[in-house]
């Protein structure tokens, strides 16, 4: 519909510009968005308007989505109508030819053969028509199922390739702050390597201290002694 030629190939658009070129208010825009919304067709963000105060919702189309609803609809369709095809093939159908009407065989054993609206008789009907257009009908379907089908395939390989990208992207960041944490947590060691090392030497010139000033002290009684000595 309108809505979806506003929002293709663009992102994020405004419904307050959505609602302008559709010619609706914009709670009318909103219920329409947000039932789209609901069967994942569109998407949204929301921004807070710094002059005004309310928030403003920007809506993309998921394209994807659309399609697959299509695509979806389509086989549907053509489901439909090879039953048609069939049924054309193997039942008979009657007619009023003044009224236009068209009946099952079934519905003209029930009514007597005989028109309802008018009470003329029915007539035979040529399947050789409804089955030429049936056929026609499907040969179309198929060729717009084969086109939704192309361009979702399009569509899923940018977004396979997409998806690589940002994986190696996240792949090269991870292996970045694996390197980053290894080689933190070596300067943490290195650094803890040097703190005790130089522990080990602050402890060690204690006890040289230590043992100089108890020599020196021993040396000093034993001159004291020497001197006292007769």
């Amino acid at each position: 519909g309108r809505i979806v030629e506003i929002l293709f190939n663009k992102k994020d658009v405004n419904e307050f510009l959505i609602a302008k070129k559709m010619e609706l208010t914009i709670n009318q825009v909103r219920n329409i968005l947000y039932k789209l919304s609901a069967d994942g067709l569109v998407s949204f963000i929301r921004k807070k308007d710094k002059r005004k105060g309310w928030y403003i919702y920007y809506w993309t189309l998921r394209t994807e989505k659309c399609l697959v609803k299509l695509e979806q609809s389509l086989i549907k369709k053509i489901e439909e109508l090879n039953k048609i095809l069939m049924e054309r093939g193997t039942k008979r159908f009657y007619l009023c030819k003044l009224c236009d009407i068209e009946v099952s065989e079934e519905k003209a054993l029930e009514e007597g053969f005989t028109c309802e609206e008018c009470a003329e008789v029915y007539e035979l009907s040529s399947n050789s028509g409804p089955i030429k257009d049936t056929k026609a009908k499907i040969v179309r379907t198929e060729k717009d199922l084969g086109l939704i089908k192309n361009e979702l395939e399009i569509i899923r390989v940018k977004e396979s390739k997409r998806r690589s990208r940002a994986d190696k992207k996240e792949a090269k960041e991870l292996e970045a702050k694996k390197a980053l944490l290894k080689a933190s947590r070596a300067a943490a060691r290195k650094k803890i390597a040097k703190e005790k090392k130089m522990t080990k030497k602050v402890s060690k010139k204690k006890i040289v201290k230590k043992k100089v000033k108890k020599i020196k002290k021993k040396t000093i009684k034993k001159k004291k002694l020497s001197k006292k000595a007769p």
